[in-house]
């Protein structure tokens, strides 16, 4: 899972009697949108994926991630590392340290050390037990039983008043209808350039640009993105679909080195020009979240090669995200529909202009030239 180990900064807390205190000072502190995360992990389990399942969550996530993966194993260590990262998260603190086997353990240490991350592990406890003292041998750490030190590693220092607590994940509400994924299922297919290629700024020829999403519509989707979905580049395909309305197939040409963040923009490729050829869109800040946690996410899990976005074999699991965040396209008029009364049909527009295509006399086509 590592990209480039860091020295992680681990604190140990020794909460001798179990003090009721720890535990709800430590879960109060938790505020993602502040950079903070407290994770209690769920009992019962000892295994690695359920820990990662459990960060997700408390990353407000669903724990699980869409689609196939090589040996059948889900990224959920690299998709939690990779939102860890993008948020970012500067302070974890794990409860219940002390029932952590010693491979759970050192992944946390590993995720430490790869997002830069401030570990604090709570041991209700007076000493230490055997897997944890043999994993904490391989690191520096130190060990605090004060109740006010404890506290300033759960909110950082200087310790700040708990702000007002997130929303929690709930039902996405009545349906955002977006015209910018007008496009998303469109039947062009442009490939990504085998050679390095620089796409000069974004010049809308050939279709208008989106409309920019207003502020309170962007804050609404993004937030809606983030409960929808643990899997970055499905999150990250569907912001960018709001800012470039492009298709999937040019989404999948996108690799990490696309997306610059000195300049915040996202780079497309069309070397055959079905739409507007290879060109660089600007990422509105709303969107940078997805995009820095589909760079690290395909890093950690695949290297530079490979899509940063969303791959057309994700098309299904796409849209099932789209739809869960209650996002759609415009929808055909009630005369018009072919499936049923409150189906998504994302190929409407495709429809609409192949039909009018057909209509066109043969009179008035011209011949290919050859």
């Amino acid at each position: 899972m590592f990209l480039a180990a860091r020295s992680p900064s681990v604190t140990v807390v020794i909460d001798r009697d179990d003090d009721a205190i720890h535990t709800h000072t430590a879960l109060a502190a938790h505020h993602p949108s502040s950079g903070r995360i407290t994770l209690h992990p769920g009992p019962g389990t000892t295994s690695e994926t359920g820990l990662a399942h459990d960060l997700l969550a408390a990353l407000g996530k669903p724990p699980l991630l869409p689609g196939r993966f090589p040996a059948g194993r889900q990224p959920a260590w690299e998709a939690a590392a990779a939102w860890m990262t993008a948020l970012p998260v500067t302070r974890l603190t794990v409860l219940r340290a002390h029932r952590l086997t010693a491979r759970r353990t050192m992944r946390l240490l590993q995720l430490s050390a790869i997002t830069g991350t401030h570990l604090t592990l709570v041991c209700h406890r007076p000493h230490f037990p055997a897997a944890l003292h043999q994993v904490l041998r391989t690191v520096d750490y130190s060990v605090t039983a004060d109740f006010d030190a404890a506290r300033r590693h759960y909110y950082g220092t200087p310790v700040t008043e708990p702000p007002p607590a997130d929303e929690p994940a709930g039902p996405a509400g009545p349906w955002l209808t977006l015209p910018a994924l007008d496009r998303l299922v469109s039947y062009d297919s442009p490939r990504p350039c085998a050679d390095p290629c620089t796409p000069p700024p974004i010049i809308w020829r050939h279709r208008p640009p989106p409309v920019p999403l207003t502020a309170p519509t962007a804050q609404q989707v993004a937030h809606r993105l983030h409960a929808a979905t643990a899997h970055p580049r499905l999150a990250a395909a569907l912001a960018a679909a709001l800012f470039t309305a492009a298709s999937l197939q040019q989404l999948a040409t996108a690799r990490p080195r696309d997306y610059d963040t000195a300049v915040a923009t996202l780079a497309l490729h069309d070397r055959a020009r079905y739409t507007d050829g290879c060109a660089a869109y600007p990422v509105p800040p709303w969107a940078s979240v997805f995009l820095r946690a589909a760079v690290c996410f395909t890093r950690l899990v695949s290297g530079e090669d490979q899509e940063l976005l969303a791959a057309p074999g994700d098309r299904a699991h796409l849209l099932r995200v789209a739809e869960t965040a209650r996002l759609r396209p415009p929808q055909p008029p009630a005369a018009r529909r072919r499936g049923p009364v409150g189906r998504v049909e994302w190929d409407w527009r495709e429809r609409q202009e192949a039909e009018q295509y057909e209509a066109v006399p043969t009179s008035r086509v011209r011949p290919s030239r050859r």
